[in-house]
């Protein structure tokens, strides 16, 4: 229902058209309150809870998968420290990781670019992908049967055409390495 059905166009008009008018007008106007209000706030609050939920659960298995590949090898040297089974060819590895934001965090990012300074509420979806990206690389590597891998990249992408056109915010990152076997005894070589 919109204000001019209502005959409103001020906040001096709704008061007083809730004081002086008649009660099948302020149900109407109560209900619009409620559409154009309260809709888009139980929206907002329900996309805070949401968005926390999904955030705190993949953090859990972030760091429930770190633990599990602690004891893999990484490291951005472009050939392989000393130590490495030369009987054993290195492979490829690499992962895809995009991750979207949610609504409250873009509403919160453009508000902030407004005022200016550091996008806070981004910081966690970078380092969520980061992180992603990396584990994705070494569960790979470990069903291959590597236990390190170096030549470790790390590279963003910006698959939604966000800075150019303003489109949805996502995080994209692509991490390749090579994978490869190091000896029991010799980790730290």
């Amino acid at each position: 229902m919109s204000k001019a059905i209502l005959g409103i166009g001020t906040a001096q008009n709704l008061l007083n058209c809730f004081l002086n008018c008649s009660s099948e007008r302020a149900i109407l106007l109560s209900i619009a309150l409620i559409i154009n209000f309260g809709v888009p706030l139980a929206l907002v609050l329900l996309g805070l809870a949401a968005g926390r939920a999904a955030e705190r659960r993949h953090l859990r298995s972030l760091e429930r998968r770190e633990r599990e590949l602690s004891g893999m090898l990484l490291s951005n040297v472009k050939t392989f420290p000393g130590g490495s089974d030369p009987q054993r060819q290195g492979a490829l590895v690499m992962a895809e990781v995009v991750i979207a934001t949610d609504y409250l965090k873009s509403l919160l990012a453009k508000i902030r670019k407004l005022l200016g300074g550091e996008l806070k509420s981004y910081r966690s979806l970078m380092m969520r992908a980061r992180r992603e990206a990396m584990l994705r690389m070494m569960e790979q590597a470990r069903r291959l049967g590597y236990n390190a891998i170096c030549n470790v990249r790390l590279n963003p992408a910006d698959i939604g055409g966000v800075v150019r056109r303003g489109g949805a915010v996502t995080v994209a990152i692509c991490v390749t390495g090579t994978a490869y076997y190091v000896p029991m005894g010799q980790e730290h070589a």
